[in-house]
């Protein structure tokens, strides 16, 4: 019976601590491009989005002039999910007059469904169109939880 109990509160105890995870970061540094990312959500049902912000620098000559530098916030993350070890985060920005109509897509795919971890690693794919030419690199990231 105490054995049963023990192992019970073990559990719970394990699963309040896998939800509290609700702050990620990512970050990448290579020939394409360089950024941070960081996020976080409630840990509530619905996983509601408290805070996102970020910045990029693309290291293409072609495409500094346009999308060198990047700050990012929340009204930028388009799509992001996390479930069980998995992270996926879409960054869009529509640029605006200093861009002359050209749009940036950052996407991050890390981690694995079912193997939860502090830090975990993945891919990014970063997209340019509308500029002189299109513009597409992927890389790899370094993710963690806060």
């Amino acid at each position: 019976m105490w054995r049963a109990m023990i192992v019970l509160a073990g559990l719970l105890s394990a699963a309040g601590t896998a939800h509290a995870n609700s702050r990620y970061f990512c970050s990448a540094d290579d020939k394409e491009a360089r950024f941070t990312l960081e996020s976080g959500f409630e840990s509530d049902a619905g996983h509601k989005l408290n805070h996102f912000r970020g910045a990029l620098i693309v290291k293409d000559e072609a495409q500094s002039t346009v999308f060198g530098k990047r700050v990012f916030e929340s009204q930028h993350l388009t799509n992001h999910w996390s479930r069980d070890g998995e992270l996926l985060m879409e960054v869009f920005d529509v640029g605006g007059d200093d861009t002359d109509g050209a749009t940036l897509d950052l996407v991050v795919v890390a981690g694995e469904r079912g193997k939860p971890s502090a830090n975990f690693s993945g891919s990014y794919s970063l997209t340019i169109v509308g500029g002189e030419k299109p513009y597409a690199v992927e890389g790899k990231v370094s993710c963690g939880t806060k």
